[in-house]
């Protein structure tokens, strides 16, 4: 089986609810999301995609898969997409760095070894646990009161989970999460993420401010350093996300004793075949894990809910549902939140058809 074609297909997101924002002023309004097909030359189509969460928030915009898919697809005509492990080594030869770039081509090659095989992709990644997994809410920085109100109605559709956006003025924050954590109870779980937000003296002045709130703490500095002060200050459960980008940042941070979960971005690792890896090392060390991605629609939902799904349930903090934040669907058979948690599919592959009335025609055609 080889590469025959690659095609990328611009689709963009808007919100349910207008907008997505975030510490520092960040927001998004509409999300410019690209989603890659591989051909084969036995007619074989795998699906793939990347979201960037704008162009200010990680070293990844949305024009730029595009651009990087241009450069990097020429290379990849004639490989085997079923041997992953390979095509990640190629594609790291011929494009330095850039993992957001090469995560939609690895994730639509492991949904053409899941056709193959005939399997769920989960089932390749290790297996599935149980019946379903749950799922957390984000919940976008507005104020005080509305954010504590979107926590009630989220809790009242099933979610457990809640990711509060906090990063911004400290005062403020400080009140966001005393007034969710009201909302809560028991078996809920409450994170604040700063997002990188706050400098060393702000973060230290809401860890101890909440001091007897039940909460999580999530990459309140900029950097790892900051970050491991902030840790070392507080006796709340600490999270790392924006920092880990690889392997080798969950060793540091696991020598260093500096998080008790890590957020795993499947685009920030460049594609499932290095989250795996991310993620059963995260399993052998007894970290717990946030599985997620930027941001996508249907198509990153069934890779994340596959990632999810074949992690062991012990080890799985929490997983996210992008396609439930979104108005427009890209595929069918993606699967859909219920009660605040999901399932990967049964089907072979990733499980989704996608629907090229949406998807339109490709901007980028490379064969």
């Amino acid at each position: 089986m080889k590469i025959r074609r690659i095609l990328a297909y611009q689709v963009d997101l808007p919100l349910h609810e207008g907008s997505y924002k975030w510490s520092g002023g960040k927001s998004v309004d509409v999300f410019d999301s690209t989603i890659v097909a591989i051909e084969t030359d036995d007619g074989t189509i795998g699906y793939g995609e990347c979201c960037p969460l704008g162009p200010f928030y990680l070293p990844a915009y949305g024009a730029g898969v595009r651009a990087g898919l241009k450069e990097l697809g020429p290379h990849l005509i004639g490989q085997d997409p079923t041997q992953t492990g390979k095509l990640n080594q190629l594609m790291d030869q011929c494009l330095k760095g850039h993992s957001y770039v090469k995560s939609p081509i690895d994730m639509a090659c492991w949904d053409i070894k899941g056709q193959v095989a005939r399997m769920p992709v989960c089932e390749l990644l290790g297996g599935r646990y149980g019946d379903d997994f749950i799922l957390y809410r984000a919940i976008s920085q507005i104020e005080p009161e509305a954010m504590a109100a979107n926590v009630k109605q989220y809790r009242d559709e099933g979610y457990r989970r809640f990711q509060l956006k906090v990063g911004g003025n400290p005062d403020e924050d400080i009140e966001r999460i005393k007034l969710v954590a009201n909302e809560l109870e028991t078996g809920d779980k409450l994170v604040a993420d700063a997002n990188t937000g706050w400098l060393m003296h702000e973060a230290a002045r809401v860890v101890r401010a909440v001091d007897g709130v039940d909460v999580y703490i999530e990459q309140p500095c900029e950097t790892y350093e900051e970050c491991l002060a902030i840790r070392e200050r507080t006796s709340h459960p600490f999270v790392l996300d924006e920092v880990i980008d690889g392997v080798n940042m969950i060793v540091r941070g696991h020598s260093d004793r500096a998080m008790d979960v890590v957020n795993i971005k499947i685009s920030k690792f460049g594609g499932l075949t290095k989250a795996v890896l991310a993620r059963d090392l995260c399993v052998q060390l007894g970290i717990a894990m946030t599985l997620e991605d930027s941001w996508g629609g249907d198509v990153t939902t069934a890779a994340i809910a596959h990632l999810a799904h074949s992690t062991p349930t012990d080890y799985l903090f929490t997983a996210t549902d992008f396609n439930s934040y979104v108005t427009v669907s890209t595929a069918d058979g993606a699967p859909q939140r219920q009660n605040g948690h999901m399932a990967a599919s049964t089907q072979s592959g990733l499980g989704i058809v996608p629907r090229m009335d949406v998807l339109g025609e490709p901007v980028v055609d490379i064969k």
